[in-house]
């Protein structure tokens, strides 16, 4: 979960105070210093987030906002998604692609207005993204980053009630909507989304007011905060990508069963984003590889790195994420493997410490999602 970076230069969130005072064990993580966990602990933390709230500390994130006559159609040359067609008040998940087909990071894209978006992307990536956009950036168009924000999220099955009675009407938008509202007296965008697989939210107010909305969010007893370790074990059950873990440069959507960003119209070689000629090939041909969930026999945890055998014993393929998932009370993972041994049931052998423990390819996520669509 860390990266090797001495802790002197390590960048704070606005929230780093508060996560002192929570007892908060804190780790380097792209390029922040952030909550691992909090005196519950990791599996406590990773159950009361299903069970009731969880609060996250997402500040690390970059966000800016992209203006200007003609800005859906810029984004559309950077990423293969419908831009376009995203009406105002809604977000979409899309990725920034290489002229290799791979991808340069995953990213959060709504629209505010005709011509106006805010993006969320990576925190390890977001100096390389913002300078890649700003590099392409058509005359006409205003990109602006904006480190002024803070970014928490709000997940679990008690999130809607909780930011409801603050901000009455936030349990009615559906998941990928947004809204904006006025908490204690705090300018707050808010989108139902997140990274858990749990119905919830994400809230982006000033920095200078993140502390005070953090601290009234805890006060309700179904609100604990949870730290970095948990929201690994949520995502990973989930069967949602890490970026630099289970996607990256050298990945394409389509290895990645990312197919479903990229609407039709878009699969074509000639589609207009960077790559576009990889993503037609795999998807006539298919890719040779394709991330998986590998569900272990027994109780050995394979992580990052540990290589997948077949049945007998040739290597396939590479775990990308593992670890415990306690709400499938087991080890779980996902990784690559060759299509051929790709499909769901098909056993295969984990290398773990040098020995070998026998697995399956199942199907993601491992968790249920519990995002609200409308009624």
């Amino acid at each position: 979960m860390s990266d090797p970076i001495p802790a002197g230069s390590l960048a704070e969130t606005p929230l780093a105070a508060l996560h002192a005072s929570l007892g908060a064990k804190m780790v380097p993580f792209a390029g922040y210093s952030m909550p691992v966990q909090y005196p519950l602990g990791v599996l406590k933390e990773h159950q009361h987030t299903r069970a009731a709230a969880g609060l996250f500390d997402v500040s690390h994130m970059g966000q800016a906002s992209l203006s200007g006559p003609g800005a859906p159609e810029f984004l559309e040359t950077l990423c293969p998604g419908d831009i376009a067609g995203l009406e105002i008040g809604r977000m979409r998940y899309t990725v920034l692609m290489n002229g290799e087909g791979g991808i340069r990071d995953d990213l959060m894209v709504l629209r505010m207005a005709d011509n106006a978006f805010h993006l969320v992307v990576n925190a390890a990536c977001k100096a390389e993204d913002f300078a890649h956009i700003a590099a392409h950036l058509p005359a006409g168009l205003n990109f602006t980053p904006r480190p002024e924000l803070a970014l928490v999220a709000l997940q679990g099955p008690k999130a809607a009630e909780t930011l409801a009675s603050l901000a009455p009407g936030v349990d009615r938008i559906a998941f990928m909507q947004s809204a904006h509202a006025s908490i204690d007296g705090i300018d707050t965008l808010i989108t139902r989304s997140g990274y858990t697989g749990e119905d919830g939210y994400e809230l982006s107010c000033a920095n200078s007011d993140i502390e005070k909305l953090t601290e009234r969010l805890l006060a309700f007893d179904a609100v604990e905060p949870i730290g970095l370790g948990a929201r690994d074990s949520l995502r990973l059950e989930a069967g949602l990508c890490l970026y630099g873990h289970d996607i990256d440069t050298t990945t394409s959507p389509i290895e990645a069963g990312l197919i479903w960003i990229i609407p039709k119209s878009r699969r074509t070689a000639n589609a207009g984003y960077p790559g576009s000629a990889r993503i037609a090939r795999e998807i006539a041909e298919g890719p040779a590889r394709r991330r998986v969930g590998i569900q272990p026999e027994g109780r050995a945890i394979a992580r990052e790195g540990a290589a997948i055998l077949s049945s007998e014993g040739e290597r396939i393929g590479t775990v990308t994420s593992g670890g415990f998932g306690p709400s499938v009370e087991g080890p779980v993972a996902m990784g690559y493997v060759a299509t051929a041994h790709a499909k769901a049931g098909s056993p295969v052998l984990l290398e773990v410490r040098g020995k070998h423990h026998p697995a399956e390819i199942v199907r993601m996520p491992f968790h249920p999602h519990s995002y609200y669509r409308g009624q």
